[in-house]
């Protein structure tokens, strides 16, 4: 069978490869900045599609996940499977496949070429980390291997931008020409229980989803069905519906690979020994190794960075330096956003009358949509140094690093590095599970991720504990009692992680943990592109999946702090006052000099017109409604109140409470003056019942542990809607995480209530 010489506008380009090859490096050499990222319609998985133009000729480059095999058994090889084969239309057919291959590993790499080229699609090889391979002393016979594979094959060092020219050139070449498909590696036996069961499936198959280049599925389908033992691709393919149907056809797949299996050539073992044979076969001839093993700079490198006690160390070291250099290199970005939303906001309430609108526009709109963006240079920081290392080849030596411990709770070593992004922000956090193919395991991950103790947890530490726990030391002054604290509290969240997972990994997500097998990629220089690529493209991430659904939350909530707004009664009761006031300080010389207490006092009085206005709110009637729940933690109505305005974001709870503490919206937490008026008003707080404190060494542990363990975060749970592609995960995890914290809060509470005073 050959493909059709190609006569379209516009060329589609696949590029295929194995993890640690290159790929998405080679996509940005060729695609440059035009490129568009979304999710393939239905599934999760991430789409990358690029442009560029060959000779003149429109090209899209569609940049497919990274896999081993095209055995698909996970949504993302599946996706890769149905995109070559023409069967998505968001994609189109596909004119030429670019292969991208390990020059240093192309016994591995040509087992994913040999399915490949079974598709009968042109297809192109590039040759990456040629240079790797010669530091190993390996001398590959390019010409040879583009004989013996029958398609082009180019050396490029992707990182480096070399042979990308002549890369280009064999793509156009590509774009006219034919391509035959290669004889089957397959024993007679098995090739002839591929043509039986794709006669047995045709009547069920052949309909309008199904039908693929007039066959009623295409052959390299049906081969994988019958190699496909996990029952994946039949759930995908034929459903699972237990139908007489489906029984036929598991039945018929029994039976094939009965008759394979007395045939000696046993389920799924063909393909490997059938494939191998294929690449070993190939690559005579091509490859001539050194007499002697060559220790390369990569090795040497290793034996340090994966010692079980250096490695360990050296990882932890550069962890501590990657996260305190995020806060420290994106606090002035931080700063300078807040600065120009609060100006922003000040520009907006001065140019519109005081109501309604102004509200929604500067507290709802700008003020929500801020308390996102602040965090912004943070996740471009955090993903700037993990591009880093994971392009220089680290980051494979820090999960191989960690597989031992991560076992233990049933996940393995690739579900480090996506909690560890956690401890940031827990939206990059869960977005980087994606490169955890078990679904269980990943499932998993994200569901515990947003138990990391994230940046926008630390402002709610940082108040409580400035303003209650004491500024004792102990060892010699080595440890202070106010840094204990918040590494308990960092270490509550790792602990409570390891606990839920553990519970998950043996119930709802019961399955076996999978073996962890990475292969170790050579060190190299990263590419400057590359990085700021994934940087450039996580921070585009978080904006357009968070930010729409926290603009729609704060709005919510803004109404529900507005409404209803009674201004008779508030008039009636502090009006005057603050008429009064005015009335002084219009009467008054700007120089005078009882004008500055003047304008505290109205201050002062404009703040407790905010917090009346608040108290009669929806969400103030709604703490008081759930004050009589929130009493065994320690808490009244107007810190329920609060901890029900800072669901769309953490470290909203301080400001919440600085209104309803008379400190007004413009409260900045990471001021020391506006936090010691906090604790001042916080300490002075008594309950409305009685004339007792409302806060104590307790309450304050309480609120934090709470904040340690809730889910008071809309834009965490939008992206965990949009990777688990259901509402069902995300309202599992913000209802366990709330029982959770409820209960921590409760406990902490009541025992330190029983416990003699500091």
């Amino acid at each position: 069978m050959k493909s059709p010489t190609i006569a379209r506008s516009t060329i589609t380009v696949a590029l295929i490869g194995n993890p640690n090859t290159g790929k998405s490096t080679l996509f940005t050499a060729l695609a440059g900045v035009r490129q568009r990222v979304g999710n393939y319609p239905g599934v999760t998985v991430e789409k990358k599609l690029g442009s560029l133009h060959l000779s003149g000729q429109a090209c899209q480059v569609v940049d497919l996940p990274g896999t081993y095999s095209l055995a698909p058994r996970s949504p993302d090889e599946m996706v890769a499977v149905d995109v070559l084969l023409g069967r998505r239309a968001d994609v189109g057919p596909i004119d030429i496949v670019l292969s991208i291959v390990d020059a240093s590993n192309l016994e591995r790499n040509l087992y994913l070429v040999s399915q490949v080229l079974e598709l009968g699609v042109p297809t192109v090889v590039a040759l990456n980390m040629v240079d790797i391979a010669r530091a190993r002393g390996l001398a590959i016979d390019v010409e040879r291997l583009s004989t013996q594979l029958n398609v082009p094959v180019v050396e490029v060092q992707a990182n480096r931008h070399r042979g990308i020219a002549e890369l280009k050139a064999a793509l156009v070449a590509a774009i006219s020409s034919n391509s035959a498909v290669p004889e089957s590696p397959f024993p007679t036996e098995f090739q002839r229980e591929v043509t039986h069961l794709q006669s047995a499936l045709a009547p069920r198959m052949r309909d309008e989803e199904s039908t693929c280049g007039g066959e009623a599925m295409p052959r390299y389908l049906v081969e994988r069905l019958l190699l496909d033992t996990s029952g994946y691709l039949q759930s995908e393919l034929l459903g699972n519906h237990h139908s007489p149907g489906e029984a036929d056809v598991a039945a018929e797949l029994k039976a094939a690979r009965g008759r394979l299996a007395a045939a000696g050539s046993p389920v799924p073992a063909v393909e490997a020994q059938a494939r191998y044979a294929w690449v070993a076969q190939v690559l005579k001839g091509v490859i001539a190794r050194p007499a002697e093993r060559v220790t390369t700079r990569s090795d040497r490198i290793d034996r340090i960075l994966t010692n079980k006690f250096w490695g360990t160390l050296l990882f932890v070291l550069a962890m501590l330096l990657v996260f305190s250099s995020v806060f420290v290199a994106a606090e002035p970005a931080m700063k300078a956003i807040d600065a120009v939303i609060g100006k922003l906001g000040q520009a907006v309430g001065a140019a519109m009358s005081e109501g309604p609108l102004e509200s929604l526009l500067v507290d709802g709109v700008i003020g929500g949509v801020g308390s996102v963006l602040v965090f912004l240079p943070q996740i471009l920081m955090l993903f700037f140094f993990l591009a880093i290392l994971e392009d220089c080849g680290y980051m494979a030596r820090a999960a191989y690093l960690m597989d031992k411990l991560m076992v233990r709770v049933g996940l393995s070593g690739k579900s480090f590095i996506p909690l560890l992004s956690s401890f940031a922000c827990a939206i990059p956090g869960v977005m980087a599970t994606r490169v955890i193919e078990n679904r269980r395991d990943r499932l998993t991950t994200i569901l515990v991720a947003p138990l990391m103790s994230c940046s926008a947890r630390l402002p709610v530490y940082t108040v409580l504990i400035g303003a209650f726990i004491p500024r004792r030391t102990f060892a010699g002054g080595l440890l202070q009692l106010q840094g204990v604290t918040l590494f308990t509290l960092y270490l509550l969240g790792i602990v409570t992680a390891a606990l839920v997972a553990l519970v998950l990994k043996k119930t709802l997500l019961r399955g076996p943990t999978p073996p962890f097998v990475m292969e170790l990629p050579s060190y190299k220089w990263p590419s400057p592109s590359t990085v700021l690529y994934r940087m450039g493209e996580r921070g585009w991430s978080f904006v357009r999946r968070a930010g729409t659904l926290i603009l729609a939350v704060s709005v919510i909530v803004w109404a529900a702090s507005y409404y209803p707004h009674n201004a008779e009664v508030v008039e009636e009761n502090l009006g005057p006052e603050r008429d009064a006031l005015t009335a002084r300080l219009v009467q008054l010389d700007t120089g005078a000099a009882e004008r500055a207490g003047l304008e505290d006092q109205k201050a002062d009085m404009d703040h407790a017109i905010a917090a009346a206005y608040q108290r009669q709110s929806i969400l103030g009637r709604m703490g008081r409604t759930i004050e009589p729940a929130v009493r065994p933690l320690g808490w009244d109505w107007r810190i329920g109140c609060a901890v029900i305005a800072s669901f769309p974001a953490r470290e909203v709870v301080m400001g919440a409470l600085g209104v309803i503490y008379n400190l007004g919206k413009g409260l900045d937490v990471g001021d020391q003056t506006d936090q010691d008026r906090l604790a001042a008003r916080m300490h002075a707080a008594r309950w409305d019942d009685s004339q007792a404190l409302v806060y104590n060494i307790p309450v304050a542990l309480s609120i934090m542990v709470f904040f340690a363990l809730c889910a008071q975060c809309a834009s965490t749970l939008v992206v965990i809607r949009r990777e688990t592609n259901s509402w069902r995960w995300p309202a599992f995890t913000f209802i366990y995480m709330t029982a959770l914290a409820y209960l921590g809060a409760l406990v902490t509470y009541q025992v330190g209530m029983r416990l003699p005073p500091f």
